[in-house]
């Protein structure tokens, strides 16, 4: 009876420590209980009192609760990737996050990442209030995904900022500043920068998979988001990936994780494993014997939590066997308590001011208004012969088809959240257009095969022959391609596509309905570059739409009949088709990517369309500037058109006669700005010295003197894939 009498006190203790109130002053057990201390001296005396055991467990994931110290449980794994994600409670889900990209906008970045935040701390209020502790509840957000979208067939691609390490890094820096907040003392939510390093794709092997990259395509190209995110953003958290990188497991690399990340990069955050990449250690790179020697292997990398399995139980027979000491571990604990002190989860309530955030911010009109502002902003207008778009609303009839036409599932992308309401395109276009209006409906085609019963294209489309116009909702969808699926479809393996082509069913029901002779508007939705040769060819009006978020429907109904005039652009490059492409596995950037792509694209990176015209006046800069100097770029842009609207003004670097592994070109600048009809404004940039620099075969960053193209237009200064706007170019040179 006695010893229940004391656990049941330890219990009532452990419980009123919980408690959000702090009345009872303190005269307090432990130091790290003291809010007025430093954290280093609370984090210090916490991990004093932890016993080996106790300080492996918290290694973990799903750190267990403390109760003779107080210290309540904690679940480190959380998702926002574009909203809170996978809670039972209704939050608001922005478009996904390579869509978000295509906005050109890190302020509306900032913004959702700060709104995505609240409603986190929200759920994290509620949970603690209740004693709540279990996965998805936490304040650890495992997002932004940096990897560079190297090859659109990679599923995971859509999670991406797309393929260039310029706009990459510039948006995961607004993302990690907008959830981490700007209080001198408390995090608001903590940013996770992943998966480091060289990882995207293929998903069927990347357990395994050994990625061997050149050391200039290293610094080019892999790694600037990253060094953004760490030593300019101060991410909090750096997740490390499944792939091996020349030998060595990403969370068990010298290279990356000791001599970068720690050494040079100074980074002072806390390291969590994938979810299982410790048990690929000796399971699949086979590094590793078992799983004492992986786990010991991990802690010495600096990988403080492992996600997943339980390979880190054996870190206590690890230091036992003086595979690594206690100390080592004492390492990866004061990173992981200094997390949770900076969250305020040992303080009292009315002293952290985001821990009084209350549940009514979830879903706030605020939030949802900003959710529609980002899908308006994401669409991109591809293609508009004849002024196809906009429609009028004053159409008799219109025909709405395809797959993505009313697919609520399609337009949350992956690792979403789920809103209490949300839009398609066909529950859209009905509100808009109201009674006035006939709009016959047809799901017509599945994504890949013809739907039961209706394998005659004209006769789906002598159906609606007619409409006054038809929309047909393409594209693809989260159900084929994303992280690790079990997909098997034509044109799809494992989460990734074995081909970037339109599935065949799509471009023979879009021939069909071409041939009733009535306006066709095409709408993809899709988190990767699709190649439509036969569509940009022949269908008038082309709008991709991405995976929109719950305003993904509202947003396309306001683009399509002019209530809104898109100004998205491609955050990564469309080809034309499979043979456009190098080997999936090979990771060289050789004819990768708009920076080194040798072909003739579909529709290039940064390309988009405006309903107005958008002019640009010379570039101003100084014909020399010195190296090691800053350089102001200015230009004037004008919207010549009669319509209001948005443009992306892009700044684009060329080194001439440079040496043989430097970009055709590269994005160094871009504001997204909006101009009345008529409105003239002067947009400039700032070039620093690392903007004028180039990465040798070496992998060193060198500011080289020659001559150097600006280019600054509304998209890529390509006459082959050019938008409406006219670009302008000027030389300078560096000395």
């Amino acid at each position: 009876m006695k010893k229940n009498f004391f656990n049941l006190a330890a219990v009532a203790a452990f419980l009123l420590f919980l408690l959000p109130s702090w009345s009872v002053k303190k005269h307090f057990q432990y130091q790290f209980q003291d809010p007025d201390l430093p954290i280093e001296t609370r984090v210090n005396d916490l991990v004093s009192h932890l016993t080996l055991e106790e300080k492996v467990y918290q290694m973990l994931n799903a750190a267990p609760a403390i109760p003779r110290l107080y210290i309540p449980a904690y679940n480190w794994w959380n998702e926002c990737l574009h909203g809170v994600a996978r809670t039972s409670f209704k939050t608001t889900v922005y478009p996904q996050a390579i869509a978000m990209a295509a906005t050109f906008d890190a302020n509306s970045l900032h913004q959702m990442a700060d709104y995505t935040a609240e409603e986190g701390r929200a759920i994290n209020n509620e949970s603690t209030r209740t004693g709540k502790t279990g996965i998805y509840l936490g304040l650890t957000y495992w997002t932004p995904n940096i990897n560079i979208f190297r090859d659109p067939r990679w599923g995971r691609g859509q999670e991406t900022y797309g393929e260039d390490p310029y706009l990459t890094g510039t948006l995961g820096k607004a993302f990690v500043s907008g959830l981490q907040g700007n209080d001198p003392k408390y995090l608001k939510a903590a940013a996770c920068a992943k998966h480091y390093a060289i990882h995207s794709g293929p998903e069927p092997s990347r357990h395994e998979f050994d990625v061997n990259v050149s050391d200039h395509d290293l610094w080019d190209t892999y790694l600037p988001a990253f060094h953004e995110l760490v030593v300019n953003a101060k991410v909090a958290g750096v997740m490390c990936a499944y792939n091996a990188f020349k030998g060595q497991p990403c969370c068990g690399s010298d290279m990356l994780m000791n001599n970068i990340l720690r050494n040079e990069w100074n980074f002072k955050g806390y390291v969590t494993s994938d979810c299982g990449a410790i048990d690929d250690f000796y399971e699949h790179h086979k590094t590793s014997p078992d799983a004492e020697s992986a786990a010991a292997d991990a802690v010495l990398h600096g990988t403080d939590v492992e996600c997943g399995k339980v390979t880190y139980h054996s870190l206590i027979q690890a230091v036992q066997d003086k595979k690594l000491t206690e100390d080592q571990i004492n390492v990866s604990l004061k990173r992981l308590f200094t997390i949770r002190f900076r969250l305020g989860l040992f303080d009292p309530v009315e002293q952290v001011k985001f821990a009084q955030i209350p549940l009514s911010v979830l879903e706030s009109p605020a939030h949802q208004e900003h959710a529609l502002k980002m899908a308006h902003q994401s669409i991109v207008l591809l293609k508009n012969e004849q002024q196809t778009l906009p429609l009028s609303k004053k159409l008799k009839k219109i025909a709405v088809l395809g797959p993505n036409a009313n697919d609520s599932i399609t337009v949350l992308g992956n690792y979403n959240g789920h809103p209490t309401k949300l839009s398609t395109p066909l529950q859209a276009i009905k509100e808009k257009l109201g009674s006035g209006t006939e709009v016959l409906y047809d799901k017509a085609v599945n994504f890949t095969a013809a739907l039961t019963g209706k394998t005659d294209l004209k006769a789906i489309a002598d159906q609606v022959k007619d409409a006054d116009a038809i929309v047909f909702v393409g594209g693809i969808s989260p159900k084929l391609e994303g992280e690790e699926m079990k997909v098997n479809q034509p044109g799809f393996n494992g989460g990734d596509r074995t081909s970037i082509a339109l599935p065949e069913i799509q471009t023979n029901l879009l021939k069909a309905l071409k041939a009733t002779g009535k306006p066709v508007v095409f709408v993809m939705m899709t988190g990767s570059a699709i190649a439509t040769p036969w569509e940009a060819e022949n269908i008038p009006a082309i709008v991709n739409a991405w995976y929109g978020g719950q305003a993904a429907g509202t947003a396309l109904a306001d683009v399509l009949f002019g209530d809104y005039n898109p100004a998205g652009r491609l955050p990564v490059t469309f080809y034309k088709s499979d043979e456009d492409l190098p080997s999936f596995t090979d990771y060289s950037m050789n004819n990768r990517t708009y920076r080194y792509f040798k072909g003739k694209p579909l529709y290039a990176f940064g390309y988009g369309l405006s309903y107005t015209t958008f002019k640009y006046g010379e570039i101003q800069t100084p014909t020399q500037v010195a190296v090691g100097k800053n350089t102001i770029v200015s230009v004037k842009v004008t919207n010549a058109g009669k319509m209001d609207g948005e443009e992306v003004v892009q700044l684009y670097l060329s080194h001439l006669k440079s040496n043989a592994t430097a970009p055709i070109r590269a994005l160094k600048g871009f504001k997204r700005i909006f101009l009345k009809a008529g409105e003239t404004r002067n947009v400039s940039f700032t070039l620093t010295p690392q903007d004028l620099s180039l990465v040798d075969e070496q992998g060193n960053s060198k500011e080289i003197p020659g001559s150097i193209m600006l280019n600054a237009g509304g998209s890529q200064p390509d006459a082959q894939t050019q938008a409406s706007k006219k670009t302008v170019g000027k030389v300078m040179r560096v000395m």
